[in-house]
């Protein structure tokens, strides 16, 4: 493997951790914005989203090219696949902190209700996966990578506690049921978070092992 092509590839990694790094500050604008019911903070999360999209495609296409000059195989290979998987994980990633913000800006605008939930644990939850996931990463860190395959469950179990308390709200406050459809898809935007990180895991495992455990496969044999 040349010089060149070595450097190419280190440089991937650092742009993969770039785009990680601003995808992080997109969620965590989301989370805040949704703790504090703040339409202003959701709007700079929608706002600013284009930077995402415009570094996942500059991403792509310098993978492209490296395939296309350099011919890579094995761990090489492996390696570029991961990266152009992941860095599409990172752009769905950003794409649902927007769609947290858009539901907060709805929310905001209605009147004071009753009911509430708590997300504050989930998104946390699925912040810290998303974190692990890019740790994993950097590290080629198996055992981290399937931790992060591990606690998808503990959000699916936050979401399924969200839906059931939204749904009998419902049935109490049929005066106020965009609000509470608002709350609900909340919940779903949040359990993608989470779902994304998860892919992210996934890939790395692959990148390590050769292995692809998508769907279920192999999930928790670690």
């Amino acid at each position: 493997m040349s010089i060149h092509f070595q450097k190419e590839l280190s440089n991937l990694k650092n742009t993969i951790l770039t785009l990680g790094a601003m995808v992080e500050k997109q969620v965590r604008m989301a989370a805040k914005s949704l703790k504090k019911n703040d339409a202003e903070l959701a709007q700079k999360v929608i706002i600013t989203d284009y930077q995402i999209d415009e570094k996942e495609v500059e991403i792509e296409e310098e993978c492209l090219k490296v395939m296309a000059l350099h011919q890579p195989v094995a761990v090489d290979l492996r390696f570029l696949i991961a990266i152009i998987k992941i860095n599409n994980e990172l752009e769905r990633l950003g794409d649902q902190a927007v769609n947290i913000a858009e539901r907060i800006k709805i929310i905001a605008k209605q009147k004071k209700h009753s009911f509430t939930f708590d997300y504050s644990v989930m998104i946390k939850k699925a912040q810290n996966m998303l974190k692990m996931s890019l740790d994993s990463l950097v590290n080629l860190d198996l055992h981290l990578a399937f931790k992060v395959l591990s606690l998808d469950d503990e959000v699916d179990l936050i979401k399924d506690k969200a839906y059931d308390e939204i749904k009998d709200a419902m049935t109490l406050h049929t005066d106020n049921l965009g609000y509470l459809i608002n709350l609900l898809l909340v919940s779903r935007h949040v359990e993608r978070l989470a779902d994304h990180a998860t892919n992210i895991a996934e890939e790395v495992i692959y990148l390590i092992e050769g292995e692809i455990i998508r769907h279920g496969k192999a999930k928790y044999e670690r």
